[in-house]
């Protein structure tokens, strides 16, 4: 049930991170304030397919 995602950062538009969700729990897409190596800050990646 568990499927794999990638977290794209909104400011840069780099896909930065991969990671799972299930989607029984979860239907709508996931945002997590994660780093940004290119900003070298924190900043919101949401989801994307």
């Amino acid at each position: 049930m568990r499927v794999n995602i990638i977290l794209a950062c909104t400011e840069t538009g780099d896909r930065n991170y991969i990671s799972t969700k299930n989607n029984r729990n979860n239907q709508e897409r996931i945002e997590l304030m994660k780093y940004s190596p290119r900003l070298r800050k924190h900043t919101l990646h949401r989801e994307t397919k």
